[in-house]
């Protein structure tokens, strides 16, 4: 006959948690909820981002960064072009009014490079370039450049080009942030949606 009283076990009883314990352990799962929080909400974000590189200050070329910019920012995107080289043309406030156009070597233009080469051909093609942009109510490259301010498309100027071509910041249009660097550029360029050179 055995001789243990009902209810005695040989298991021991688990001890309760301290106080002290109790208030850590809320303490770090409170963390946990705030870092789990940030991560949703920047994923949540959504807002897209599209950096252009703008190599070319012809009238032609100048149009792409712009419309393209100007668009993705109308769209909600956090839009940069990053203006290098002739680039700086488009930005430049004077220099921008009077980009040009030329027909040596553009096979869309539908002038053979003999003729297209002789004086005073380039002046010809832009002033035929700039009466299609009026009758067809094209914004200017200046009313561009304003909406893509307004918009807040960020405007970037080549440090080395600036340099290159004696530029300094006064010569540019309000807003444009002046002196970026290549390095800089490549940085916003790894971490946009969408990288695009013209």
């Amino acid at each position: 006959m055995s001789t243990d009283t009902p209810g005695d076990t040989d298991a021991e009883t688990p001890s309760q948690p301290s106080a002290e314990d109790v208030a850590a352990l809320r303490e770090r799962v409170e963390e946990l909820e705030e870092e789990l929080s940030a991560v949703e909400t920047d994923a949540d974000d959504g807002q897209k981002s599209m950096v252009i590189i703008a190599t070319k200050g012809t009238l032609d070329m100048a149009y792409p960064p712009l419309i393209l910019a100007s668009t993705a920012a109308a769209f909600g995107w956090d839009v940069t072009v990053f203006h290098t080289f002739w680039g700086l043309e488009i930005l430049h406030e004077e220099n921008s009014k009077e980009l040009g156009l030329s027909a040596v070597g553009n096979p869309n233009m539908g002038v053979p490079n003999a003729v297209a080469a002789l004086p005073g051909m380039d002046r010809v093609t832009t002033t035929m370039m700039r009466r299609r942009i009026e009758d067809n109510d094209v914004a200017s490259i200046e009313e561009l450049m304003d909406t893509c301010r307004t918009m807040d498309v960020e405007l970037q100027a080549c440090q080395m080009t600036m340099d290159l071509l004696d530029y300094e910041e006064e010569d540019f249009y309000d807003g444009v942030t002046a002196g970026v660097g290549a390095a800089t550029a490549l940085e916003q360029m790894a971490d946009a949606d969408v990288q695009l050179l013209v």
